[in-house]
């Protein structure tokens, strides 16, 4: 039960060290990055839920929503990347 208290507040530093840089940076790659240690941090907080202790097996349904969140973490990061060296070469010109 302890282990679980600490990934709950590794995952809630993770998230609130996120906020905080996307609050206090400007550029837009930064505030990209705080994004994913955001997301980060709440991935680790669902799959923690999802333990059940030793005996019973974890809950699945947790497990398969963050490996789906995942893929769309970096798919819209992707797209974000992309978006944005797109409005910096068309600033450029």
């Amino acid at each position: 039960m302890m282990t679980q208290g600490l990934y709950i507040a590794a995952g809630l530093l993770l998230f609130f060290l996120g906020l905080w840089s996307f609050i206090m940076h400007a550029p837009v790659l930064r505030k990209l990055i705080a994004l994913n240690v955001m997301g980060s941090g709440v991935f680790l907080i669902f799959v923690t839920f999802a333990y059940r202790g030793q005996e019973a097996a974890p809950d699945p349904v947790p497990h398969a929503l963050v490996l789906t969140g995942i893929v769309v973490a970096v798919s819209a990061t992707a797209l974000a990347l992309a978006l944005w060296r797109r409005l910096e070469d068309q600033d450029g010109d």
